[in-house]
């Protein structure tokens, strides 16, 4: 399967819009895993969290710069691994926003895909057109492109007027109509802003978003359902991380990521369209 064909089985064997980010912080780590080294740590972490949370979820997203700052990509490429052994009908999408000119590019899309084994990579769309064909270019992978983020500075630049539309629209315009051409595009889209998701709805069609902000950035669950869902109740992969991950720091800590879980995928599944 491709990663959309892969996306849309994972929405229904679940019944989850729900992804899990896996963004391993070291000082936040439960007490059991004090006595490894940190490295193991982040290993032994993440395999836990996915091992209690993999029927409950939609996705995963490794966050790059969790393991890079630690010098644990061998890490990443082993959790990352772990999934796809354990759980192949689980998509990964690896949490990196790149962007550069095309060679660079090119590069970027071999080390998330080839290096890493993820089935999508997000990715910054500032530089345009050449510096997103290489990635697009891998038709059978995903490639999610930053639209309207949810954090405060978002405003700073994405809500700017270009041509008679924010900034947004125009990336989200863009992507609809033409980078989009192997089927393999989603948008990022802050559950922070669920007025700017139903606009960017509109323009996109069924292109699914991945939207970050739910949990600790405060997102509100009910308003980006309604705003952001397709008329099959699917079309979102809602990411929560912190408030999953960092449930409990005892040795109860992948038992209360699982409880944790199941309560935001109930949520999200109670705002849900049924066809």
């Amino acid at each position: 399967m491709n990663f959309i064909e892969k996306l849309n089985h994972a929405w229904r064997a679940s019944d989850s819009l729900l992804c899990v980010g896996l963004d391993p912080d070291v000082t936040r780590f439960p007490q059991p895993l004090h006595n490894l080294d940190r490295k193991q740590a982040i290993l032994e972490f993440n395999k836990a969290i996915i091992d209690a949370t993999h029927d409950l979820v939609c996705a995963y997203k490794p966050q790059i710069a969790y393991f890079a700052a630690e010098s644990a990509e061998a890490q990443l490429a082993q959790t990352i691994a772990y999934i796809n052994a354990h759980y192949p009908h689980i998509p990964v999408i690896l949490d990196s926003k790149r962007g550069d000119i095309g060679s660079t590019a090119a590069m970027y899309a071999a080390e998330a895909f080839e290096r890493y084994g993820a089935d999508a990579l997000t990715v910054n769309p500032y530089l345009g057109t050449d510096s997103v064909t290489p990635f697009t270019a891998h038709a059978e992978r995903g490639v999610v492109l930053l639209c309207r983020t949810s954090n405060p500075g978002a405003a700073d630049f994405q809500d700017l007027d270009v041509g008679g539309m924010p900034l947004y629209q125009k990336v989200a315009q863009t992507v609809a109509r033409h980078w989009n051409t192997h089927g393999n595009c989603m948008l990022v889209v802050g559950a922070t802003w669920p007025e700017q998701m139903a606009a960017i709805r509109k323009i996109a069609g069924d292109i699914p978003f991945l939207v970050p902000g739910v949990g600790a950035q405060g997102g509100d669950v009910e308003a980006l359902v309604k705003a952001g869902q397709r008329p099959d109740g699917l079309g979102l992969v809602i990411n929560s991380s912190r408030a999953v991950l960092y449930a409990s720091q005892r040795d109860d800590f992948a038992a209360a990521a699982r409880q944790v879980a199941l309560e935001t995928r109930a949520l999200i599944n109670r705002y849900r369209a049924r066809p």
